[in-house]
């Protein structure tokens, strides 16, 4: 992740982010920067689409080049994209 310019988690709650933080080692100044899913929305079928879509605005608007995103599903599981 220490290669990651920008890092989008997709949370549905405060605490979830916070576990994934912690848990990872994020640095806040990479993850989530104009706002995650609790303040952009979590569009039901559309998760992928909005997590893509913020990561390569945030990558062209400060000139990264790479990102992940990750997204939370139903029954504990998850994914990374």
């Amino acid at each position: 992740l220490e290669d990651m310019d920008r890092v989008e988690i997709n949370e549905a709650f405060a605490a979830q982010y916070l576990a994934c933080e912690k848990d990872l080692g994020l640095d806040r100044a990479r993850a989530n920067c104009s706002g995650g899913a609790i303040a952009m929305g979590h569009p039901t079928g559309a998760s992928g689409s909005r997590i893509m879509a913020h990561l390569a605005y945030e990558l062209r608007r400060t000139g990264g080049r790479y990102g992940v995103g990750t997204a939370c599903c139903g029954g504990g599981m998850g994914i990374a994209v």
